[in-house]
């Protein structure tokens, strides 16, 4: 099991504000969704087997999140391009965010050294952040299990 990275951010801070190209190229910014709950889910790359497995269980439950009235993002620090790959291939119906100069990962203290097989690297953990219509956390999963996770956060927002 991966060991949680020590957030810094913690339930009632506020979010620091990002903005960023979508999977379609369009500029998307936090404050964009005032008033509304927001899913903010960080997570290492497109298309791998932990990742697909987490976008597609929050794809599963995505009529489930607009109906309680909350705004999925995925991000990582792939490309916009990429996203529209990952997003077409496994049909994902929220937005994804290019985060190539990994300022969105740092500013949420998300970015940080990894280890896999004795091989150390910097990368992206998979923390996600539920954030209040008024621009504060209020909850950080510093530990997720992808297929889970969807549902964990759903239980959350109701």
């Amino acid at each position: 099991m991966a060991k949680a990275p020590e957030i810094k951010l913690q339930p009632g801070d506020k979010a620091p504000e990002f903005t960023s190209l979508n999977q379609d190229g369009e500029k998307v910014s936090l404050s964009d969704f005032k008033g509304k709950d927001v899913i903010l889910y960080f997570y290492p790359r497109d298309d791998t087997p932990g990742c697909t497995k987490e976008a597609c269980a929050f794809r599963d439950e995505f009529a489930e999140f607009k109906k309680q009235g909350a705004v999925v993002l995925g991000v990582s620090t792939d490309s916009a391009q990429s996203h529209a790959k990952f997003a077409a291939k496994h049909k994902l119906p929220f937005t994804l965010l290019a985060d190539e100069d990994k300022q969105i990962v740092q500013a949420y203290g998300v970015w940080g050294q990894k280890s896999f097989m004795g091989r150390k690297y910097m990368g992206t953990f998979r923390v996600t952040f539920l954030i209040g219509g008024d621009g504060r956390i209020k909850q950080v999963w510093p530990l997720v299990k992808p297929a889970e996770h969807a549902a964990e956060v759903l239980k959350a927002l109701a």
